[in-house]
């Protein structure tokens, strides 16, 4: 946008302005009817659009036009102008989102002032809303691990197409992040990304609150899909959406419009749509709380985010970015995080995945009395890994065992942790364990333990075949 729109039936009015708006600098473009404005309009929407109510011999009147623009380009500040002014008219016009009324004939002096007010409103909403967009979840991806490089490959591969992606993977997992990731590195990156929580939107809300919704009183309140416009709609947990809104959506997908709610008229939209969840949609499709349709046209690229279990050699790097991040974002001691540290919480259960990392990153840093390293001690749960008077904990479990059978449980859950911790690689792990590599191949044959390739890593278990 980088143009001023004249939109007046009498030509030498339009001529006029547009002598007095190049004089200080603008630059304009013409129209004489609502057919040369509106295709004006859609060939490239200009910075202001300054409109006549009346227009003859034109289909539609100011006031379509407005309702027109306003619809399809909410950031396009509209100055209409009329001969004929009345209170009823300015009335009508700002309840259809136009930026003022100015009567004909008009001092030239306030025209620029109208226009230079309402360019710089327009200017300011943009940027107030690019800021919002950035205050919010990073779209950084960290990581090394053979999983993680897997699924920045998958990213890679759909961030400059339009292909609608739906991202699956347990709570906490960063499918968020992922799905920023793909936004940042697309063509639509300075375009909005707006997020629809499924799951945290009242059902009978959720249509008002996608769709928007018009009223004589409030006149047009824009949507989440409207404010998305030319951007990326993110819907999260999407299983969980209600099952007419479902309905509605698929016609969104299928048409790229919609109707607000009690309002009459088609809203136009441009949308990438990513949508993930932790549900099993074969069973929601299944059980019918989910539309084998909708299915369909939102997994057109599945992309399995992976859980923190299948990248715990990720996790030294994910705690460090935390703390650098809560450094600058909360002022908390920038802590290093010890050996005996990072062993510990790579070996931890992380049923809430990176965010619950990121969760006791922010709870030690908080609670924690120094700004030296960040010791094992520090960590919460450590008491059920630790050590009470030099001497290891055992579990009720392994207590009851005798004594050959409690050491063989005790090396395989101990190098089961330990190979999964160092990604399926035997040689770190073994060096780690201090044993020979030999040596180590021939335990793990022994306990029965053997490795497999999932979601691109390697995963230590114990083989089914041992267990029968």
């Amino acid at each position: 946008m980088s143009d001023i729109l004249i939109v007046d039936d009498e030509r030498d009015i339009r001529e006029l302005i547009s002598d007095i708006l190049q004089d200080e600098g603008f630059v304009t473009r013409l129209a004489g009817n609502s057919d040369d404005a509106m295709a004006a309009v859609n060939a490239e929407p200009p910075s202001l659009m300054i409109l006549d109510i009346w227009l003859k011999d034109s289909r539609m009147d100011g006031i379509d036009i407005l309702k027109a623009v306003k619809r399809d380009n909410p950031d396009v500040p509209v100055v209409i102008i009329s001969g004929h002014g009345n209170v009823e008219i300015a009335v009508a016009a700002i309840k259809q989102g136009a930026y003022d009324f100015i009567e004909k004939p008009f001092n030239i002096d306030q025209l620029l002032v109208v226009i230079r007010r309402a360019m710089e409103t327009s200017r300011l909403r943009r940027e107030n809303q690019s800021l919002k967009r950035q205050d919010v979840t990073s779209s950084e991806m960290i990581g090394t691990s053979a999983a993680f490089r897997a699924l920045i490959s998958q990213l890679d591969k759909v961030t400059k197409s339009n292909g609608r992606v739906m991202l699956t993977g347990p709570a906490g997992s960063g499918k968020e992040v992922a799905a920023r990731y793909i936004h940042a590195e697309s063509a639509r990156a300075s375009a909005p990304f707006v997020t629809v929580n499924c799951a945290g939107i009242e059902p009978d809300r959720m249509e008002e609150m996608l769709f928007g919704r018009e009223n004589a009183e409030r006149g047009v309140e824009p949507g989440l899909l409207e404010q998305a416009h030319g951007g990326v709609v993110y819907f999260d947990e999407v299983a969980v959406m209600p099952l007419g809104t479902q309905s509605k959506i698929l016609r969104v997908l299928v048409d790229q419009q919609f109707t607000r709610v009690g309002g009459s008229d088609k809203v136009r939209v441009d949308l990438r749509v990513v949508s993930s969840t932790n549900k099993d949609l074969d069973a929601a499709i299944k059980d019918e709380t989910f539309r084998q349709e909708l299915f369909h046209r939102l997994n057109v690229v599945p992309i399995a985010v992976p859980s923190l279990e299948e990248r715990r050699e990720d996790i030294p790097l994910l705690a460090d970015h935390f703390v650098a991040e809560m450094h600058k974002s909360q002022g908390l001691p920038q802590r290093e995080l010890s050996e005996d540290a990072i062993a510990l919480m790579q070996t931890m259960i992380w049923p809430g995945n990176v965010r619950q990392l990121k969760n006791l990153v922010e709870r030690v840093l908080i609670l924690g009395d120094g700004t030296g390293p960040i010791e094992a001690r520090e960590l919460p749960g450590e008491e059920d890994h630790g050590e009470e008077d030099g001497r290891v904990v055992l579990s009720g479990a392994l207590a009851t065992l005798p004594l050959r059978e409690a050491r063989e449980a005790f090396e395989r859950e101990y190098l089961l942790t330990q190979i999964n911790r160092f990604g399926g690689n035997i040689s770190r792990t073994a060096n780690f364990v201090g044993m020979e590599r030999s040596a180590l191949h021939r335990k793990l044959k022994s306990l029965g333990v053997v490795t497999s390739a999932k979601s691109g890593v390697r995963v230590a278990h114990v083989d089914d075949a041992e267990d029968d």
